[in-house]
């Protein structure tokens, strides 16, 4: 399960809003790379692909995909609008360490949630 705060939600709509598509989906996922290892990945995105999980928050859909899924399960999206690096943020159980700019990470198999 992934949470995602009223901080967040408002902010992805207000994104979700200027692209002018009520349709969009917020897509999160993982790649490799980053200092950490991982980075997470944030986007709009119109296609469902079948291993995607989809979850409802109000009126907007969030999706990650499958292999994505065992590293972000758990996870809660955060928005912070402050002066001083504002932004999303990635607070995961799985993660083991995650980088100073909060966008990558490193897990174990032992530390993921199930």
């Amino acid at each position: 399960m992934i949470e995602i705060t009223e901080a967040a939600l408002r902010e992805v709509k207000r994104l979700q809003k200027r692209q002018s598509d009520p349709e969009l989906l917020l897509r999160l996922g993982v790649t490799n790379g980053g200092c950490s290892g991982m980075s997470y990945s944030m986007g709009f995105d119109r296609e469902l692909h079948t291993e995607d999980q989809v979850y409802q928050y109000q009126d907007v859909r969030v999706t990650v995909d499958g292999s994505s899924l065992q590293y972000l399960n758990g996870l809660t999206l955060d928005f912070t609008g402050d002066l001083m690096g504002g932004g999303f943020r990635f607070h995961n159980p799985n993660a083991l360490h995650t980088c100073g700019c909060g966008s990558s990470f490193t897990t174990s198999a032992e530390n993921l949630q199930h």
